[in-house]
């Protein structure tokens, strides 16, 4: 696999909003076992859709990696409008997403729901995969995404669930 989407909870999704919560080094951690796990199977690529939560961690822990992995990060907007009504903090997190190898945007500005369904077919049909950050028994708006990419054949799909963030925990405890 050498092209991967990145997709999963909002920071809103999951209630974690504190950069110093342990639960976000939890899920750091697994992101960069997963990543490291993916890099010596031939991953290349990471592409985001520029979304808080999920996606902007995974970026983090790749731009630490990246010179040692020599990822190539790509950003794919929805819209050239997506984000400009965020707050100063949340605009500094989607600068991050501005400075990577590559950058389009899908469409100049939202006109209807159906450009949605483009967007993520156009992000599936250009990847290999995708990492996700998502457990059935907690759903949200990204049910049907991932949808999507357990009916799109031969599409690998890697999953980050709550008991595995929780066996990582568990590991952490037990060095102390």
């Amino acid at each position: 696999m050498k092209t991967l989407l990145i997709a999963g909870y909002t920071a809103f999704d999951i209630s974690l909003f504190d950069e110093k919560d342990i639960k976000l080094t939890v899920i750091k951690l697994a992101i960069r076992k997963k990543l490291e796990s993916l890099a010596s199977e031939g991953l290349e690529w990471l592409i985001f859709g520029g979304n808080l939560g999920f996606e902007y961690w995974v970026l983090q822990v790749a731009l630490e990696m990246k010179n040692d992995y020599d990822f190539k990060l790509a950003t794919i907007f929805p819209f050239k409008t997506h984000g400009q009504n965020w707050n100063e903090s949340n605009q500094t997190k989607l600068a991050l997403f501005k400075q990577v190898d590559f950058i389009q945007y899908a469409y100049d500005a939202y006109e209807n729901p159906g450009q949605f369904r483009e967007y993520n077919t156009f992000l599936i049909q250009n990847a290999d995969g995708a990492f996700v950050f998502y457990d059935e028994e907690n759903e949200t708006k990204l049910k049907y995404l991932v949808t999507k990419f357990n009916e799109t054949a031969g599409f690998a799909v890697h999953y980050l669930r709550f008991d595995a963030l929780q066996d990582i925990a568990d590991e952490l405890n037990a060095d102390f």
